[in-house]
């Protein structure tokens, strides 16, 4: 298994991050500001040597306005609407009437995103960046027409610092077809800001210690149990398919990770999920997990269920903003918890790695919308440079310095906690609206990264749970593993990735939810029409596309 030396586990990831907002911000996180204009000078330049065509120059603002639709998740936090909004209205003042530009923000809901932007893409009312933050949903949308060609020479005139940053990773990953079709967010991923929180104050009760593997997990879950506490929490699995990375066998062939790794669509067929489906078999048969887990459908239900004492753990992207801790003391005032896992689990199964999802060098795969024109294109690049600069992206991630943050002597922004005027960030820090450009902010040095996203990542008083799930995802670096990334688009995923979805959630809740003399024979059946529903149809076209050398293995 070739593994990505590049990237290590020092700085950013798919959620929630460093984050703020932004006001005259002139200086908040000043090491990263300055390391953000470091790479200006050098993006200018970079864009006088690169950028050709004929391109006109909208500096002075265009002469007619112009509108950009720019899609930001919803997340459902309560008081927060994320399309209208102190941010937002900065936003247009800073940026939009300064170059005749509405900025008008489009929601999506972080839970159906895909479907969100299939009916706007059906509907022709999608906004001008379509954008997804695994591979193969993007190239789902590319291979639907729902995207235009980028002219990279465009982007370069009119995004210099943007471009500066993000050139060679454009440049890398971007083609798909020969054509080039996505930009990026820039990335330095972190994997400690997921987090699996265990009840400790159970643990004592049963006279247990953290669980360390799964059989000792195993162990506390019956011992719970027969002390009629709660059980494991185990979300429904619709999207994001990573749940069987800890079953891999160490060993496994280029090529079958190529074919079987893949966030879109779960390779029920492969010996992973069928070890990852046996083990939660037992543990359902057992009484260890959720009896229906299969209606917890979102976090707000998975929280629920962990604040009330129902189930004994919790995995979620932590953020000084959750309320999880709080809820949970105000259900049960003797409530402790501890870090049962991370990314890196450490509860793996006896003779198995630890593997996780490891990032590429990209957050954010965004492509331009095929309707859009030469003056929304314009405009939507410009909006991402303006973005990229140093005093903009810190107010976004920061907001007002020595109103909503203050800033240390190392130059460490941190947030002001009971802070509740109008200028107040989102629960994840405004990463919604930053992440276009940037996935997670940092300073350029490990140490200093895990010490701000300390204040950023957990609430006063917990930040020791960043420290251990910094020391879990430090201990498992090595088993990361990168999905390969194909260069052509897998046609036949985007024409059954939806009907085997559903098929997936039906095959892999019976699996689990049968008697354990059933469970073979349930496997199999469900594995043949998992195939015969088009998934044979993947595996033959990936493996078509391997042999032809269409596949790129980051390294």
């Amino acid at each position: 298994m070739k593994k990505t030396l590049a990237l290590g586990m020092a700085a950013a990831m798919t959620a929630t991050l460093l984050a703020g907002c932004g006001g005259s911000a002139s200086s908040a996180a000043t090491s990263t500001a300055e390391s953000t204009a470091s790479s200006t000078e050098a993006a200018a330049s970079t864009a006088e040597t690169t950028s050709g065509g004929d391109y006109t120059d909208y500096s002075a603002g265009f002469p007619e306005n112009v509108t950009i639709q720019i899609p930001v998740y919803d997340r459902g936090f309560e008081g927060w609407n994320p399309t209208d909004n102190y941010y937002t209205k900065w936003i247009q003042s800073e940026f939009g009437d300064k170059y005749n530009v509405t900025v008008k923000y489009v929601a999506i809901a972080r839970s159906n995103e895909v479907q969100d932007f299939n009916q706007m893409i059906a509907a022709g009312t999608a906004p001008s960046i379509i954008f997804h933050y695994d591979m193969p949903a993007a190239v789902n949308y590319w291979s639907e027409g729902a995207m235009q060609p980028i002219d990279l020479d465009e982007v370069a005139y009119y995004a210099p610092t943007y471009w500066g940053k993000m050139k060679d990773t454009i440049e890398t990953y971007g083609k798909l077809d020969g054509e080039n079709a996505f930009i990026f967010a820039e990335r330095e991923p972190i994997y400690y800001n997921w987090v699996t929180l265990i009840r400790k104050d159970w643990l004592d009760q049963v006279g247990l210690d953290v669980p360390t593997s799964n059989e000792e997990m195993i162990a506390a879950m019956k011992a719970f149990k027969d002390a009629g506490l709660g059980v494991e929490n185990d979300p429904l699995i619709t999207k994001s398919f990573t749940y069987f990375y800890n079953w891999i066998k160490d060993g496994t062939s280029e090529d079958d990770l190529a074919k079987y790794l893949d966030l879109n669509v779960a390779p029920f067929t492969w010996d992973a999920t069928k070890e990852y489906l046996k083990d939660a078999n037992a543990k359902y048969n057992e009484g260890l997990i959720d009896p229906e887990f299969y209606l917890t459908t979102d976090d707000s239900l998975a929280k629920g269920k962990f604040v009330s004492g129902q189930c004994a753990t919790y995995s979620f992207y932590m953020s000084n903003g959750t309320d999880v801790f709080d809820s949970l003391k105000a259900n049960d005032p003797n409530a402790e918890v501890a870090v049962l896992g991370s990314t890196v689990s450490n509860t793996v199964a006896d003779g198995y790695t630890a593997h996780y999802y490891e990032y590429p060098s990209y957050g954010m795969i965004m492509g331009i919308n095929a309707n859009a024109t030469a003056e929304e294109r314009a405009a939507t690049y410009m909006f991402l440079d303006w973005m990229s600069q140093p005093e903009n992206l810190t107010y976004l991630q920061h907001g007002i310095e020595g109103e909503t943050y203050t800033v240390d002597a190392d130059g460490i922004a941190t947030q002001i906690s009971d802070y509740d005027g109008e200028a107040k960030l989102s629960q994840n820090n405004n990463k919604d609206y930053w992440c276009l450009v940037q996935e997670v902010m940092g300073y350029g040095d490990k140490e200093k990264d895990l010490k701000a996203n300390k204040s950023l990542l957990a609430p006063d008083g917990y930040d020791w749970i960043i420290d251990q799930t910094y020391d879990i995802c430090e201990k498992g670096a090595d088993g990361g593993l990168i999905t390969p990334i194909f260069t052509k688009a897998v046609e036949s995923t985007t024409e059954y990735s939806a009907d085997l979805n559903s098929l997936w959630q039906e095959a892999y809740v019976d699996c689990i939810t049968c008697s354990p003399d059933e469970f073979e024979s349930k496997y199999e059946e469900y594995s043949q029409e998992y195939l015969d529903a088009g998934y044979q149809e993947i595996l033959d076209e990936k493996q078509s596309l391997i042999d032809e050398g269409a596949v790129l293995v980051v390294k």
